[in-house]
């Protein structure tokens, strides 16, 4: 009877980690999201008018480059703020659940 309560109890918890830590990534992933989409027009408006204004831009980037360019910034934002959202969301969240003895 005691090792069923005691691996109910482990469970439950196991299941509140697993919890937090899809909530902590879909928080990363909409940050994610929302980072590529502002770095995507702030990559694609001077790229695509560097194109039609200059005339070595428009010589050398064809319009594989200028994807290239555009998607490259698109996603190291995401994977960057991502990245960073998932650790600060973790990190926060370790704190809280954290011993009282334990906290700085």
């Amino acid at each position: 009877m005691a090792k069923n309560v005691a691996q109910s109890a482990t469970l439950a918890s196991l299941d509140q980690k697993l919890a937090l830590a899809k909530r902590c990534s879909h928080e990363g992933v909409v940050a994610g999201a929302k980072a590529a989409i502002v770095a995507t027009i702030a990559t694609a408006i001077p790229t695509l008018a560097s194109v039609r204004m200059l005339s070595w831009a428009k010589a050398n980037l064809n319009h594989t480059a200028q994807a290239l360019i555009i998607s490259t910034a698109a996603g190291a934002a995401y994977f960057i703020v991502a990245d960073k959202t998932v650790l600060a969301t973790a990190r926060k969240n370790s704190f809280k659940h954290a011993p009282n003895n334990m906290e700085a």
